[in-house]
């Protein structure tokens, strides 16, 4: 299974506890530790004099965020909005509201702020994102189209066109949309997306593309150029290459997971299935909560046909990922 590029940080949620309401419109006397901090006093006493000023709460607002208190800092977002929505604050709420994981909350928001800000591009593509994240690609193409009439020279709509292209399986339409990306803005997070399309059409201008941008590397830290060119060369079933670039994947960052996941799935192509399921138990010790590395040990398990075993590991996978279609499937077809 091939992940995204993009990483998502859960961020635990921090526990209010709010005293009673004021006569200023919804202003809370926060009496949480975080608030109770020094460091606040000044901007709490403002607040308690001027209850009405947006600036404050979003300097709060702002603070807090700086010091992960996000649950915090959301009512201050909130509150500032209500009292004066510019875009700043507008632009600042939304990030909030995705640090979150308050999707629905967010679209909604940014539908409301889309309208109070009428054809602002940002507003615009943070909804194209929010609905992206809803599953509703669509509507998020319908979004990025309309900017692209506006200005076919805003390379973030055709980049993230070109995500949304990949993700309904219009590939050819999707490598040309990340193409004139690249074109406008030639970075690398751009360069990766096009060449992982091309990896999986199994073209080797994903070679080319990877070659460029490790070239550009000069710390030498990344992993993606490899672990791209290690698909390329597992689709085009030249296993021991595909394994030579994600031992370089992994010997950048031993952390990798994806890295052992697909030179395993190299190896169990090969049907050497005692290298592969070494390969997946570095997986599931690297991260032992990652269902990939769980199912393809079951793999190794069913087709050297140890049923038992393999069952055992397909119901790991789908009990950490109640979405895994092919563990349910493994489960039923072993126990059929």
């Amino acid at each position: 299974m091939i992940k995204s590029f993009f990483s998502y940080f859960l961020i635990a949620p921090v526990v209010l506890i709010l005293a009673g309401c004021d006569g200023s419109g919804g202003q809370h006397e926060a009496i949480d530790p975080v608030l109770s901090n020094p460091i606040f006093k000044g901007i709490n006493d403002s607040i308690r004099k001027f209850p009405n000023d947006p600036e404050l709460y979003l300097r709060r607002a702002k603070m807090l965020s700086l010091n992960n208190a996000h649950e915090i800092a959301n009512a201050d977002y909130r509150k500032s909005w209500d009292l004066q929505p510019t875009k700043e604050t507008g632009l600042l709420f939304a990030s909030n509201l995705s640090i979150l994981d308050k999707p629905d909350e967010r679209t909604e928001f940014l539908k409301l702020a889309e309208k109070k800000f009428p054809g602002d591009p940002e507003f615009n593509r943070l909804l194209g994102e929010s609905y992206i994240e809803s599953g509703d690609d669509k509507a998020a193409l319908e979004i990025y189209d309309n900017l692209l009439k506006k200005d076919s020279l805003d390379f973030e709509s055709w980049y993230e066109k070109g995500r949304v292209l990949a993700q309904l399986k219009d590939t050819a339409s999707a490598i040309a949309a990340l193409k004139k990306a690249y074109s406008l803005q030639p970075v690398n997070t751009y360069a990766l997306e096009l060449a992982h399309l091309y990896a999986e059409m199994k073209n080797p201008i994903a070679l080319r593309i990877c070659d460029e941008v490790d070239a550009g590397d000069s710390a030498k830290e990344m992993v993606d150029p490899f672990f791209i060119k290690g698909i390329y060369y597992s689709n085009t079933k030249q296993y021991k290459q595909a394994i030579i670039a994600f031992d370089s994947c992994i010997r950048r960052d031993w952390k990798f997971a994806d890295a052992y996941i697909e030179k395993g799935i190299a190896f169990f192509k090969q049907q050497n299935y005692d290298e592969a399921l070494n390969t997946f138990r570095l997986a599931a010790t690297v991260s032992n909560i990652d269902p990939d590395a769980y199912f393809w040990i079951g793999r190794c398990y069913e087709a050297v046909n140890k049923k038992e075993e393999a069952l055992t590991y397909y119901e790991r996978a789908l009990a950490l990922d109640r979405n895994f279609v092919e563990a349910r499937e493994a489960i039923k077809r072993l126990k059929g």
